[in-house]
């Protein structure tokens, strides 16, 4: 090694130490820790919840320059540093970094000194790669390659860690050490005892995944289910798993934007449960509509959908999950939601907000993905492993301090007069 890389590495190390010192405040470093590429570490090398490792000299310079969200992801998905240990534990500092612009960084002199660091190498382009769809913004076309865009990876990938139904939504605990296949059957029979179904009832799940809840309801409430998704592959596992079960005779699941779907007065009961977020804003209107137009007199819509809070302060630049997760997704406040459907002509019947159960079922997630590291690498290659790794790290933290949240919203088309046909109480939900 000659005497001027040296001096080069040394210098790099005592910047990038410097940096990292002006960069964060001694408090954000209780639980988080970072070991250079040289064996340094900083603050020191005490044991943390969670290390991050920059992987070369030019590390730091990849991940705050531009300082967006998007480009401190993408340094950690192309491998310019990594995360041991718990990987929640390391947004405290994404939050506090959020905060500080570009201009911010130059006030304090950080961007000149992260510019004096060596440049990365020259990416290899993932496999996946971000998000470029083209067409009006929620169209049925651009509305299907967006959900192909992230559901379409793998069947196989989703099953390594979801649970044996393959419930890609919130479950319902009982106890935070639960089981994750016991709370997401909970979950689904708390759906249907919620829509309170009854034998000989036609269902519509809307966005129903590999069709978990259409499955559970015709065993276990007698109805005839129909689920739509917009992912061929989710649909094709669907009804293998629906065939194996003895029930398409009364269960079946259908490529279909729910747009496409015309069958006024058809359904007793609906289900809408992780779709919401892929709707919206805009169209709020038509998803209401539509559903109460599907429904008959007196039926229910059950929709289940994460909601953003109105004091949200978004990252400068592009986002994570608009390039790399959940291209074209929309959050809105639930009290946006609830008016929506209002305008539609539904009431609204009960609100219920599940925000810990959502935290809990990301914990178990993201536990399980890591487990099946090497497994998943079958399938997907190590940076869309990272994009779902650092996704459902960042979702848990969210929706622990309160930032995301979760509500299952019970909404009742009126019947003649205003009949509902529903209970004075709720006691029969807890009845399971």
């Amino acid at each position: 090694m000659s005497a001027t890389w040296t001096v080069q590495r040394d210098e790099a190390t005592a910047r990038t130490l410097g940096l990292l010192s002006r960069l964060f405040s001694n408090g954000a470093t209780r639980n988080v820790g970072v070991r250079l590429w040289d064996g340094s570490y900083w603050p020191d090398d005490t044991p943390r919840l969670a290390t991050i490792t920059l992987k070369h000299p030019g590390a730091l310079r990849e991940m705050f320059l531009p300082s967006t969200e998007v480009g401190l992801a993408e340094a950690y998905l192309y491998d310019d540093f990594d995360i041991e240990g718990d990987i929640e534990a390391v947004f405290d500092l994404a939050e506090a970094l959020s905060q500080k612009s570009i201009g911010d960084l130059r006030k304090l002199g950080i961007a000149r000194d992260l510019l004096r660091l060596p440049a990365g190498e020259k990416r290899q382009p993932a496999r996946r790669g971000r998000s470029r769809l083209k067409g009006k913004l929620h169209s049925t076309e651009r509305d299907r390659r967006a959900i192909a865009y992230h559901y379409d990876v793998s069947n196989d990938f989703y099953a390594l860690w979801l649970d044996r139904c393959m419930v890609y939504s919130c479950a319902y605990f009982s106890d935070p050490d639960e089981h994750l296949d016991t709370a997401q059957e909970r979950k689904l029979d708390y759906t249907c005892r919620k829509l309170r179904l009854q034998p000989g009832q036609r269902l519509l799940d809307v966005g129903c995944g590999w069709g978990g809840l259409v499955i559970h309801a015709v065993q276990h409430y007698g109805v005839d289910a129909t689920g739509i998704t917009l992912s061929q592959p989710q649909a094709d596992l669907a009804n293998a798993h629906i065939a194996e079960t003895g029930l398409a005779g009364r269960c079946r699941v259908w490529v279909r934007d729910y747009r496409e779907m015309d069958e006024p007065g058809g359904y007793d009961a609906m289900a809408s449960v992780g779709m919401f977020e892929h709707v919206g804003a805009a169209l709020l209107p038509t998803y209401f509509d539509l559903a109460w137009k599907l429904l008959k007199p007196g039926g229910v819509l059950l929709n289940h959908g994460i909601a953003n809070t109105p004091a949200e302060r978004p990252w400068h630049g592009p986002s994570f999950s608009e390039a790399y997760v959940f291209p074209d997704g929309e959050l809105v406040p639930i009290s946006t939601s609830l008016s929506a459907a209002e305008e539609s002509g539904f009431e609204v019947r009960d609100v219920e907000s599940l925000r810990e159960h959502y935290a809990l079922t990301l914990r178990h997630w993201v536990r399980r993905l890591e487990d099946h590291h090497d497994q998943a690498l079958q399938f997907v290659d190590e940076p869309t492993y990272r994009v779902w790794r650092l996704f459902m790290s960042g979702s848990a933290h969210g929706f622990t301090v309160g930032r995301l949240n979760v509500y299952q919203a019970l909404l009742v088309r009126p019947g003649e007069g205003g009949r509902s046909d529903l209970p004075l109480t709720r006691a029969d939900w807890y009845a399971g």
